[in-house]
């Protein structure tokens, strides 16, 4: 879309208020860049080899902010459930306000729409924040109290699973980091990510520890007026209502929460839950019977729930999958 600036008699190709870049990307960097990116990747398997890996992270994201002309470059980590993370690095320019000691313990919740993109290892470079879509309103509300114009987000696996998140925010003016910077940002991310969750490295063994996370940690639900927590196992069931989704729970009631399903399915753990539909997704643990040769012709798959009288039904892509998390 052109955005007409009739004041210069000009034209300015408008940027949409965010763009996914699906990771892996190339190694390699192209042109004018390939000096900047080799530099970024030797610099920062240097500091990882020769100094404790906290204090290594946190140089890294100073090397890397300031030749990205970020604002603030940063690092959070999720628990071991994925239902909660907390801000562990941070740098920023002199006359930026730090946040790295705000967000602690915090429910995914709050980054659910985020959460989607980056379970599915995608990069998310969001241009302008205050146009972010209203799925999305929890998160800009956080960021706009830091004072974020543009921010760029690359999620950090490590032996297939999601660890971390690493990324820049720009504060003064928008900014757009392209899919180069966002490639070299990834290369040292996987080296951090090495570093950090490898074992038997001298890196792992000056990592600080997590802290204790809670073992049930709560899942909130925003229904209209009203927010619940609710832990996990209690979740038996998804169901999407069009724009919303209706949970049903463990003690037989149901709530409508005001974000879409495609956001549940990015924020919830995949060890225990499965979308066995395009419109549900089933904790597995309240699974209580698969049948296979369900409805007249016989080749239907359902599946029973606990505490839910009617079955659920499996569509076919998602049943190979289904049959392997339930080991028959």
């Amino acid at each position: 879309m052109l955005l007409d600036a009739s004041h210069s008699g000009t034209q300015v190709l408008a940027r949409p208020s965010f763009e996914l870049f699906d990771l892996p990307l190339p190694p390699d960097c192209r042109d004018i860049q390939d000096a900047r990116c080799d530099e970024w990747v030797f610099q920062t398997a240097r500091m990882l080899l020769a100094e404790p890996c906290d204090q290594a992270i946190t140089g890294i994201l100073e090397l890397t902010g300031l030749a990205a002309g970020a604002d603030r470059a940063w690092m959070f980590e999720y628990d071991a459930t994925l239902l909660r993370f907390r801000n562990t690095h941070e740098w920023s320019r002199e006359t930026v306000t730090s946040h790295v000691t705000d967000l602690q313990d915090t429910p995914v919740t709050m980054i659910a729409w985020l959460q989607q993109f980056l379970s599915a290892n995608q990069a998310v470079m969001i241009n302008d924040v205050s146009a972010l879509p209203r799925p999305a309103r929890d998160l800009q509300a956080e960021m706009l109290r830091q004072n974020d114009k543009s921010v760029l987000c690359i999620p950090v696996f490590f032996e297939d699973r999601l660890r971390a998140c690493v990324g820049f925010d720009a504060t003064r003016i928008h900014t757009h980091w392209d899919d180069a910077i966002t490639s070299q940002l990834y290369r040292c991310a996987n080296l951090i990510a090495l570093a950090r969750y490898g074992s038997n490295t001298p890196a792992q063994q000056n990592r600080q520890p997590v802290s204790r996370l809670s073992a049930d940690p709560l899942i909130y639900i925003r229904t209209f007026g009203r927010v619940r927590g609710v832990t996990m196992a209690e979740i038996v069931c998804l169901r999407s209502a069009r724009d919303y989704t209706t949970l049903f729970l463990s003690d037989g009631s149901s709530m409508t929460d005001l974000r879409p399903l495609s956001i549940w399915a990015g924020m919830l753990p995949p060890g225990h839950f499965h979308r066995i539909h395009r419109t549900t997704i089933v904790n597995l643990h309240h699974v209580a019977e698969l049948n296979r040769h369900a409805g007249s012709s016989g080749d239907r798959w359902e599946v029973s729930l606990r505490i839910l009288d009617e079955t659920q039904s499996v569509s076919r892509p998602y049943r190979q999958e289904l049959r392997s998390k339930l080991g028959v």
